[in-house]
């Protein structure tokens, strides 16, 4: 799930890239719309998956609601999404691996802590 976590987050930044390139071409240098057309789905959906995922990781990792709740917020501003992925990830390493063991044996069974 974390590698799901990590694609999405990534795809979502550069998702939001695209569309302030193509927000650029359109309203800047009223050139063309076909970025904005382009990305504006796709980053659209790329959103909604990062929300999933977060979601669904921080159900299957026992994330803290404050967690949760930066991890939502950074979708919103372009590329926050990689840091926050990047941080979350520097935490996951640092995990006890007991404690890795433990959710991961918690969530099979549906039990929570």
């Amino acid at each position: 799930m974390l590698r799901l976590f990590r694609a999405v987050a990534i795809a979502e930044a550069f998702s939001w890239v695209g569309l302030l390139a193509g927000m650029y071409v359109k309203y800047i240098a009223q050139a063309s719309e076909i970025g904005v057309k382009v990305f504006g789905p796709i980053h659209g959906g790329l959103f909604l998956l990062y929300v999933a995922a977060v979601l669904l990781v921080a159900r299957e990792r026992g994330w803290s609601r404050a967690t949760v709740v930066v991890g939502l917020v950074c979708a919103v501003p372009p590329l926050a999404t990689i840091w926050f992925e990047r941080r979350q990830m520097r935490r996951e390493r640092r995990r006890p691996p007991q404690a890795a063991a433990a959710e991961t044996a918690a969530t099979a069974t549906g039990r929570r802590r």
